[in-house]
């Protein structure tokens, strides 16, 4: 079954008094992309999550979020009373020394940065368990997503690419008629030339022959009707992949416009245009498809 390169999943749990969120989005890319952000204490699971992702998404342009958020309410000594005492007691010194007016000093100090004591600081390998728990189930989630999706695709591809070889088989009434037209037109351009204008009717009908074997389009129906259904084989193929069927499509597009370019029939040609369109359409879906 194919998966979508877009992908999204969350989990979130709280974790003594911090709430924990892991976020997971990604968007079709080439190459395996990352913007990963993680909470300071643990910049050295970096590399490992890093391998564990590219594992997990394979290709496309990922963003990974993990943030932690505390709840001071229920933190002990919140405050950090040295630092506190520090600061008013070189304001207090400051404001004597330079005359400064009476301003609130406790709400200037408040303002610092490191009065206010939280856990975020500090790596704790229990809280990093329970970080990658969370993590785990977001990555779960993200999969689902991209299956959910996959298949979403999987059946529009199949559509369209059923329609392809409906609208080739709707080409074929329209070929006798084409060919029957074009021997008709030559050899009425050739009575128009005169009546003093003599002919080899033996030469004539070889060059004739071989003037409609360029006009044949028997192969290329042939080809570009192998091509769909091998497409439609490794569409279902657990082990296919977007490249892949991306490389096919490249062929069956070959064949489409070679029939384009030979038909020399406004009725075959607007068949062939209805090709192409879906052909173009499953060419956009495909580039989302790992």
């Amino acid at each position: 079954m194919i998966r979508s390169m877009t992908g999204y999943g969350k989990a979130s749990g709280d974790y003594k008094s911090k709430t924990i969120s892991v976020e997971i989005k990604s968007l079709n890319s080439k190459f395996f992309d990352l913007n990963l952000r993680l909470p300071h204490p643990y910049k050295d699971k970096e590399m490992d999550l890093r391998s564990l992702l590219l594992k997990e998404a394979e290709r496309g342009k990922m963003d990974v979020m993990i943030t932690m958020e505390s709840d001071l309410s229920q933190q002990e000594n919140l405050l950090n009373r040295e630092i506190i005492k520090s600061l008013l007691t070189d304001l207090k010194a400051v404001k004597k020394e330079f005359s400064l007016p009476d301003d609130n000093l406790l709400q200037i100090v408040m303002q610092m940065p490191q009065v206010i004591n939280t856990d975020a600081d500090e790596a704790d390998e229990d809280e990093w368990k329970y970080i990658a728990s969370m993590i785990s189930q977001a990555i779960e989630k993200f999969n689902l997503f991209r299956q959910r999706e996959g298949q979403n695709l999987q059946q529009d591809i199949s559509q369209r690419m059923n329609l392809i070889l409906q609208l080739l088989e709707q080409i074929t009434p329209f070929e006798e008629g084409r060919i029957n037209a074009v021997r008709s037109k030559l050899i009425n351009s050739l009575k128009s030339l005169g009546a003093n204008i003599e002919t080899d009717k033996n030469r004539f009908e070889q060059e004739l022959i071989y003037y409609l074997e360029k006009l044949d389009i028997t192969e290329e129906k042939v080809r570009l009707a192998e091509h769909c259904r091998y497409f439609l084989s490794m569409l279902n193929d657990e082990n296919n992949n977007g490249k892949k069927l991306g490389f096919i499509m490249q062929e069956i597009g070959r064949e489409i416009n070679t029939i384009g370019s030979k038909a020399n029939d406004a009725d075959i040609q607007r068949k062939v245009v209805e090709m192409k369109d879906e052909a173009e359409k499953i060419k956009e879906q495909l580039s989302n498809i790992l």
